[in-house]
């Protein structure tokens, strides 16, 4: 019980070791893909959960930032693998897949979360200059990438001819170049929690050890 306890315990260690494995063996053999599956979203679980570990390791707001890092590379290896294997037929999935998860955590995410936290805390604080800078910024990438395709006429279909997706890979990198300097080093305190709250230890738990 305590040999179970302990791997339990580590899953975050042994979860991308058994992917590793099952990778392999599937080059050998055939396994099930809902093993596979399940070996995927245990690393992927793991991973974040790491990730969430430097994050409060680091503190506010780089923190955050580390954090969306990890998230998006894990998304972005995630929509590769699939439209590598999908061929042509997946050659929309990549803005299918950016639109739901703007949705997702615009609509789902952060109206669960405003939820829960107003039925435990009844009245919840934060920084409205912070949300207002990174509202502003998803908008302006939503429109440019999401959006602006379905009304150009250079090309056919919603998507950019050659120069205008340059023009708007540069625009997007700039956009966010500026929040994340505004977010770390310009108005860090925007994105900092009141030092009230920082002070609550039960609101916020201590930083992991090294």
């Amino acid at each position: 019980m305590r040999s179970m306890g302990r791997i339990l315990a580590n899953w975050t260690w042994f979860a991308p070791v058994i992917a590793w494995l099952m990778f392999f063996a599937s080059t050998a053999a055939t396994v099930w893909p809902i093993l596979l599956g399940a070996a995927l979203i245990g690393t992927v679980l793991s991973a974040v959960h790491h990730a969430e570990l430097v994050a409060h390791r680091v503190g506010e707001p780089f923190g955050t930032f580390l954090l969306a890092i990890a998230v998006t590379v894990i998304e972005l290896g995630l929509i590769i693998t699939l439209m590598a294997a999908g061929g042509e037929s997946a050659a929309t999935l990549a803005r299918d897949t950016v639109f739901a998860a703007v949705m997702i955590i615009l609509n789902g995410l952060v109206g669960i979360c405003i939820l829960v936290g107003a039925i435990r805390h009844k009245e919840q604080v934060f920084q409205q200059t912070g949300v207002s800078a990174a509202l502003a910024t998803i908008c302006a990438l939503t429109v440019l990438t999401l959006v602006l395709p379905n009304f150009t006429l250079s090309q056919p279909g919603p998507v950019y001819a050659p120069s205008q997706l340059g023009f708007v890979a540069v625009v997007s990198f700039l956009l966010y170049a500026t929040f994340i300097a505004v977010q770390t080093v310009r108005h860090r305190d925007y994105f900092l929690p009141d030092k009230a709250v920082v002070a609550d230890e039960q609101v916020h738990a201590a930083p992991p050890s090294n």
